[in-house]
């Protein structure tokens, strides 16, 4: 992934992430994301249950590869999967849109 592909990333994600949760409640849950080579990882963090810090969960990933960006689910094994129906597209904007809709209740728990 470019410099600029990952500026533009990040630009989206901090937004859609800003507009998710209400600031009211950003001390209970917050949402982040992870970029490692050519995958995001968007993930969703909550107060530890015992102790100080945050516990995470993975949401999806996108996955860069040949101009294209997939979606990928993980699992309770934390195998990542790609999802199949949702097709392979040049639009990080349109793929987030459909993980953020989550119509098979795949993302959002």
């Amino acid at each position: 992934m470019d410099d600029f592909t990952k500026r533009r990333i990040a630009k989206i994600m901090d937004s859609y992430i800003a507009g998710k949760i209400p600031p009211h409640i950003r001390d209970q849950i917050r949402l982040i994301y992870k970029t490692r080579g050519q995958n995001i990882t968007l993930m969703e963090e909550r107060p530890a249950y015992k102790g100080e810090g945050w516990t995470q969960l993975d949401i999806a990933q996108f996955r860069l590869n040949d101009g294209m960006w997939k979606v990928y689910w993980r699992d309770s094994k934390d195998k990542w999967h790609w999802v199949d129906d949702i097709e392979p597209d040049s639009d990080f904007e349109k793929q987030l849109e459909i993980v953020d809709r989550d119509e098979r209740g795949l993302f959002w728990g």
